[in-house]
């Protein structure tokens, strides 16, 4: 697509400080709205070749089935490929650079099949390539992205923050395939020229951007590659990503099935015109918008970490009525679950991402966010193939297919319910690490103190009112036999008060 029952903790620098230029709202934060702006045009762009790119291989190259899901796998195959390695580029090289070269890349790439066509010359050989490439520079930028927000606004405005970015690319989800499949009934594969003049609206936003990143540490290449699987470790020893990483990679492989038939199920199963494909994506598209807006909302009436799997099951569960598509009234059916698709898939990611931003130290954040991408989009490929292969009239058929895809899709939600988020309501705020209060989040620490009297990492305990107070420290013995009858709970924020003698 925070804390759970045991204490995360955030780092005790970084992320969660404020400087003069970040503690300021996001709508007078020059920076963070240059970056909205030139990324909300690069989305609208993005999405138009969303349609346009299998439209071309369909309509003009009169593509098969399994060449269409080869296509699609194209596009998503670097994530499985480089994306670990990119994590370790973008923690060791300036973000904003990066991803201003990711841009110019792509807009060359993809302006390229407006070429070719304009002069007779397109292939699906060279559809394949530009689909690959632009995916390499595409890994590249998104997980440059991800980690370059939390270093342009402050820790309290993640959430609001992600939830803005969000709303914007589940906008451009509206207009764009709509645009797309008018701009592929005029211009055919000149469509795409959108997408490639998108990319340079994007480089010129970054460049408009004036706050410096922090100096990059150099490594050796010895340690350079040791660390390529550190982000790696750290997902998957972690009890709550590991499980966010399973749900989302699980719904990936599934809807990426999905995703691969929808434009041939349209036009070959349901029989609509190219230019009709796009107005129904766009509609059904509606739903990531509403879901950016209503996102804080339902966090705070059904949890911000009970939304989650509740985002996956209850809301999840509207797309299964895409598969009873068919010609006439049942039309309607087909942006009705796209509808729940965007507005769940908009919900779910904005409360797992801004999670995963606040919970992992700075430096980590390049290589955290390659691995969760190599994990969650190496399935896209794996997926799209796999539609190809089962759409095939020989084997399952498209429909089929499509409701295999929709059901397990669904059922990624369980991976997250079977979590520690399972049994919580809402996420508390991480505790802050040693070096920053020198406590720890449970008195049962006390234990390895050697009942000193003024222990730094344990000289707060709960009282049976829940109020968090300094105790002094007696003897293990006494330690051991509070620690027996205190409840496993959290503490609150510590005091800045010294402990009592």
């Amino acid at each position: 697509m925070g804390a759970m029952a045991d204490a995360e903790v955030l780092p005790a620098q970084g992320i969660g400080e404020l400087t003069a230029g970040r503690n300021v709202g996001l709508w007078r934060h020059r920076d963070f709205m240059s970056l909205w702006a030139g990324q909300s045009v690069s989305e609208i762009g993005s999405s138009v070749t969303i349609v346009a790119l299998p439209l071309t291989a369909v309509v003009l190259l009169h593509a098969s089935t399994f060449a269409v899901g080869l296509l699609s796998a194209a596009s998503t195959a670097c994530f499985l490929l480089v994306a670990l390695p990119a994590g370790l580029v973008v923690d060791r090289v300036t973000k904003r650079w990066l991803m201003l070269g990711c841009d110019l890349a792509r807009m060359a790439i993809i302006g390229s099949v407006a070429v070719a066509a304009a002069f007779g010359v397109l292939t699906m050989a060279q559809l394949f390539a530009v689909a690959l490439l632009a995916g390499l520079a595409t890994v590249f930028f998104d997980v440059a992205y991800q980690s370059y927000v939390p270093s342009l606004i402050s820790k309290d405005q993640l959430y609001s923050g992600n939830g803005r970015l969000a709303g914007t690319q589940a906008f451009a989800g509206v207009v764009g395939p709509g645009l797309g499949g008018a701009l592929f009934g005029l211009l055919k594969a000149g469509a795409m020229t959108v997408d490639a003049l998108s990319y340079a609206v994007s480089a010129g936003s970054l460049l408009l951007i004036r706050t410096k990143e922090q100096a990059v540490e150099r490594t050796s290449r010895e340690n350079m590659r040791k660390e390529i699987f550190v982000g790696l470790s750290f997902v998957l020893g972690h009890r709550v990503l590991r499980k966010i990483a399973a749900c989302t990679g699980w719904a990936n492989l599934f809807g990426s099935m999905v995703s691969a038939l929808e434009v041939l199920f349209l036009v070959r199963v349901v029989h609509v015109r190219p230019a009709e494909i796009g107005l129904l994506i766009g509609i059904g598209s509606l739903g990531g918008v509403a879901g950016g807006i209503m996102s804080g909302r339902l966090a705070k009436w059904i949890g911000t970490a009970r939304i989650i799997w509740f985002s996956m099951l209850v809301f999840g569960a509207v797309p299964m009525l895409l598969p009873l598509t068919a010609a006439g009234p049942r039309l309607i059916l087909f942006p009705v679950a796209n509808f729940g698709l965007s507005f769940c898939s908009i919900v779910y990611n904005i409360a797992q991402v801004s999670y995963r931003q606040l919970i992992t130290p700075p430096e980590l954040l390049g290589r955290m966010n390659a691995a969760i991408r190599w994990i969650v989009w190496g399935t896209l490929p794996l997926g799209a193939v796999l539609g190809g292969v089962l759409g095939s009239a020989s084997v399952l058929g498209i429909r089929p297919t499509l409701w295999f895809g929709v059901a397990g899709s669904w059922a990624a939600g369980f991976w997250v319910l079977f979590s520690p988020l399972g049994r919580q309501r809402d996420i508390t705020p991480a505790i802050p690490a040693e070096g920053q209060a020198g406590l720890t989040g449970r008195v049962e620490n006390a234990r390895a103190c050697g009942g000193r009297r003024r222990c730094a990492r344990c000289r707060v305990v709960r009282g049976w009112s829940g109020r968090a107070r300094p105790r002094r420290h007696g003897r293990p013995r006494r330690v051991a036999a509070i620690w027996r009858r205190l409840p496993a709970r959290r503490i609150s924020a510590p005091s800045s008060r010294r402990p009592g003698r």
